[in-house]
């Protein structure tokens, strides 16, 4: 009976101070997360939120000296889908996302393979292939719009002195190569990204694997195909997201070659977002269609990222 009595006392001193260890651990936890919630909550929530509400405003220039941005509604995304250039931004933006994304993913998928064999200045052939990806994007739109101009950029000059060409091509003031070039230099400046991510996953893959496979005659393609893409495949898709959702709003390199000309060739919703926002001023245009931007990169994320996960599963 005593010893009963002892193990119940015992049991009621011990939990005030299990209570007392769990508050302090909230607290820590709260003091941990506390900063970090706070600032995403000021430099990104805020700022969405703000833009979400300026898309169904008659946002403009007097709304800073008035104050008042009337309320329109659906008005502003109206507008903008009905308007004359909305449907060529939308497929330039398609084609651009998806001829970048493809050029991109396939050249550092080659690169991270080749580079998963060690042989001599392996290590900084590796670091220079950072090259494009750590020049700021307007050096590169810069130099870039030297190379590909028509009367004296240096690959016109090279493809005339080598007979390839009689004359410049416009590489840049076509309405039909406009373009294409300004994917091909998108291409490069994703390379190194794509080319690091894919092998640093390459890396994690047991060589262990590959002998085995070896064995049963899986060596080359089949070995890629059986072993290193079903154990690639989680790197992929984070690649595939952060590809596109950063592709989808690439204003930089087409605002630097092309101003998005000519002709509106190159015009992309990110481009007509920039337009409306800092040459037209129609804040609330602008927020549209960047709102119909984010609802487009998050559909494609769910999507991808679900059908990913069922053939995983599958």
């Amino acid at each position: 009976m005593s010893q009963t009595t002892t193990e119940r006392s015992t049991a009621k001193d011990v939990e005030p101070v299990r209570s007392a260890s769990r508050r302090s651990n909230r607290w820590v936890t709260v003091l941990f997360l506390g900063p970090a919630i706070v600032y995403l909550a000021l430099f990104f929530g805020y700022p969405v939120v703000k833009n979400v509400v300026m898309g169904f405003q008659q946002y403009d220039i007097a709304t800073f000296f008035t104050g008042e941005a009337p309320w329109v509604g659906w008005g502003n995304y109206s507008e903008i889908v009905t308007g004359r250039l909305f449907g060529k931004a939308l497929l330039n933006t398609f084609l651009f996302t998806v001829g970048s994304i493809a050029g991109q993913f396939v050249l550092g998928m080659a690169l991270a393979v080749f580079f998963r064999r060690k042989f001599p200045l392996s290590g900084i052939l590796r670091s220079l292939i950072l090259l494009p990806w750590l020049i700021p994007l307007i050096v590169s739109s810069a130099v870039w719009r030297w190379l590909l101009d028509t009367d004296g950029g240096a690959l016109n000059r090279f493809l005339m002195g080598v007979g390839v060409v009689d004359s410049g091509v416009p590489w840049l003031t076509s309405t039909s190569l406009a373009l294409v070039s300004v994917i091909a230099v998108n291409i490069w400046i994703g390379i190194p990204f794509n080319a690091v991510i894919l092998h640093g996953g390459l890396q994690g893959i047991p060589d262990e694997l590959y002998e085995a496979g070896s064995l049963d005659g899986a060596t080359g393609w089949r070995a890629f195909r059986h072993i290193t893409w079903p154990m690639l495949r989680p790197v992929v898709s984070v690649t595939l997201v952060l590809g596109v959702v950063y592709t989808l709003k690439v204003l930089d390199i087409i605002l630097g070659l092309t101003n998005a000309g000519p002709a509106n060739a190159t015009q992309t919703l990110t481009t007509q977002s920039y337009q409306l926002s800092f040459q037209s001023f129609d804040f609330g245009q602008g927020a549209a269609v960047s709102n119909i931007l984010i609802v487009i990169s998050l559909v494609f994320a769910v999507v991808y990222l679900r059908a990913n996960r069922r053939s995983v599963e599958d």
